[in-house]
């Protein structure tokens, strides 16, 4: 079923990432809470504090120093494990690699050189906060093709919330990928995939399901969401 509130996301998320991490001591994780109005950073903080526990080395990495100061002002007592990309890119320069393991949080298309250049010099896992990697601009063309068959698509899904119109979609690692429908009475499983399904999928899903989608309650997806920000 689905999380209650943003602190049980933030434990299933948890959960859902130590069980990925024990995989292999290498390896390209993405964690997911898609939610509008989200502050990313004190989840960002309070993933840190609980990854640290099992990884003394663990980091957490903002695209830009200015989120990283902020950040280090926000939690003086985890400001040696916070820096910002170019940190990261700049050590690596120095020593020909980084260990331990790196959370990278909410990277824009913008940032894709530097993300692709850390993650290719990084000895270590690195998980993937709510991270925008793909261009939009970039369209269907060559690059954008490149990207999807060669970095884009070395990234594994640890754990993924994912609000929609008519439903949500959740995903656990190493379990599949959980569609729920939204009712006027809350939200009910509909199906579940063993690849993130696409909006075709989804549709046909939610369509068999007996969704019509002309009568839409607002109200179930309000609470999730107000939840999700608490």
């Amino acid at each position: 079923m689905l999380p209650a509130d943003l602190r049980s996301a933030e434990a299933e998320a948890l959960e859902a990432i130590q069980a990925a991490l024990a995989e292999a001591d290498t390896g390209l994780w993405t964690v997911e809470f898609r939610f509008e109005g989200l502050r990313i950073m004190p989840v960002a903080l309070r993933l840190l504090s609980a990854l640290s526990a099992r990884d003394s080395k663990a980091r957490l990495v903002f695209p830009d120093a200015g989120a990283a100061a902020l950040a280090k002002r926000d939690a003086a007592e985890q400001a040696p494990q916070i820096c910002a990309l170019g940190d990261v890119m700049r050590l690596q320069q120095a020593d020909g690699g980084s260990t331990g393991l790196l959370v990278l949080v909410a990277p824009t298309p913008a940032d894709y050189e530097e993300v692709e250049s850390v993650c290719a010099q990084h000895r270590g896992r690195i998980v993937l906060v709510n991270g925008k990697l793909e261009d939009a601009a970039i369209g269907i063309g060559t690059v954008a093709r490149e990207r999807r068959k060669g970095f884009l698509a070395s990234w594994r899904s640890a754990y993924a919330l994912l609000p929609m119109a008519e439903g949500a979609l959740r995903h656990l690692h190493p379990t599949g990928w959980e569609l729920y429908r939204r009712d006027p009475d809350g939200y009910r499983p509909v199906q579940e995939f063993e690849h993130k399904p696409d909006p075709e999928q989804i549709a046909e899903a939610l369509d068999s399901a007996g969704n019509s989608g002309v009568q839409r309650s607002l109200q179930a997806v309000d609470r999730l969401i107000e939840g999700l920000r608490n």
